[in-house]
């Protein structure tokens, strides 16, 4: 029961119910029949009168009925009344008893008065209570509340929860720069107050961003101009002449590529479905041309949702880490419930496990000692990574039992 919505709804149809089921509970028992003494009062001046002309008065026609009998009335005692009668009675100075007594099959009560010469007087008294079954009508009462209440509460609750699901809506949609979409600063004021304050958060994230991208830009930018000075003087060099141009190739490479990072976050291309199985032919036979060792093993047809070029580079990334890091690779795409799953396998030495969890991180190597004669400057995963994500996709790393590294690349199939 975490929903919001649904916490509200039965809320609002407790509260209800609650209010107006104590309203009719009290209601019942206000208006649920006079007290015995409000009812036997009149019945005691009643008997007092019918006593004083049944003895020697020969009934007529015209006379209020009146039952007389040898016995009083059958039926179950009703102690309380019978008390309250025979004290009125004999408060009056009325020198008879009486019975008070129900049959569970008729409705009302009985007063059975002892006369003299062993005869009953036997009278109705009329039950001025609520009938029996007022408690179903009350439970039915209370199932058309509900009933009732239902719907309405169902209605304002999601009046209620409206600008909120827009709200959660709006942030789901945050892009792959990091930036919230614009929230229609409407509704109650505490909903236009939250919706202003995630505009002007987006605002910052956007300004924030850009401010970091051109920072990036910038610095590879500016690193060049030096590089190159020190190129041309390194020229002149006799000592360690190929050592200082290596060094500078490689600062080169780490410019180049962060200037490549930020054009990717900023340049991302139209999303439309790709044969992923094509894409991967190319660039097998791309990347073989150039020199690497890469095969296939089987490609089953599968298309996914995509950028053309994004998704091209990211993939060309992780082929030319694993021909290059592990001497060669294998490369295989299989369709798995409606997902693409494809895998790339190499025979190097993998990654040690304490340091898969950084491997995305950018100018991430794993031993720079020894990889400091392959060209590159540790951005291809994070550059590779962060294309597949925002496409939808995941990639996972690990070692194979066997020696080397898998890297799996999942999307969803269309």
């Amino acid at each position: 029961m975490t929903s919001l919505r649904r916490r509200l709804i039965i809320l609002l149809v407790v509260s209800i119910l609650g209010v107006v089921g104590l309203a009719t509970f009290v209601a019942v028992k206000v208006l649920g029949g006079p007290s015995p003494e409000l009812v036997m009062g009149p019945l005691a001046h009643q008997i007092q009168y019918m006593v004083q002309l049944v003895p020697g008065h020969a009934q007529s026609a015209n006379d209020a009925p009146v039952t007389i009998s040898d016995h009083p009335a059958a039926g179950i005692e009703d102690r309380k009344h019978t008390r309250v009668l025979n004290d009125m009675l004999q408060r009056d100075g009325v020198a008879v008893s009486a019975v008070v007594t129900r049959n569970p099959g008729r409705p009302g009560m009985i007063a059975s008065v002892e006369l003299p010469g062993n005869r009953w007087m036997i009278v109705d008294v009329p039950d001025l209570g609520p009938p029996s079954d007022v408690w179903y009508g009350l439970a039915g009462w209370m199932a058309l509340i509900v009933l009732g209440a239902t719907p309405v509460s169902i209605y304002f609750t999601g009046v209620l929860v409206r600008p909120l699901e827009m709200l959660e809506a709006t942030v789901s949609k945050i892009g792959s720069d990091g930036v919230l979409a614009a929230v229609p600063e409407k509704g109650p004021a505490e909903v236009r107050a939250t919706a202003r304050a995630l505009n002007e958060l987006s605002e910052r994230l956007k300004t924030a961003m850009e401010s970091r991208m051109r920072l990036v830009a910038a610095a590879g930018h500016d690193l060049r101009t030096p590089m190159t000075r020190m190129r041309l003087r390194a020229e002149f060099l006799d000592e360690d002449r190929d050592k200082w141009l290596s060094d500078l190739d490689e600062l080169d490479r780490i410019a180049d590529s962060a200037i490549r990072l930020v054009r990717e976050e900023v340049n991302q291309d139209a999303v439309e479905p790709l044969e992923l199985d094509r894409l991967v032919r190319d660039i097998e036979a791309e990347m073989t041309a150039l020199g690497h060792a890469i095969s296939i093993e089987h490609l089953d047809k599968v298309s996914v949702k995509a950028g053309a070029l994004g998704l091209r580079r990211a993939l060309r990334n992780l082929i030319v880490n694993a021909a290059t890091h592990g001497k060669s690779c294998t490369v295989s795409l299989s369709a798995q419930r409606n997902q693409a799953v494809l895998a790339i396998a190499d025979r190097g030495p993998g990654i040690p496990p304490e340091l898969l969890n950084k491997a995305f991180e950018p100018f991430f190597r794993v031993d720079p000692a020894r990889t400091q004669f392959i060209a590159g400057a540790g951005l291809g995963l994070a550059i590779a990574k962060e294309i597949i994500e925002r496409y939808g996709g995941t990639i996972r790393l690990e070692n194979r039992p066997s020696g080397g590294l898998l890297q799996t690349v999942v999307f969803a199939a269309v």
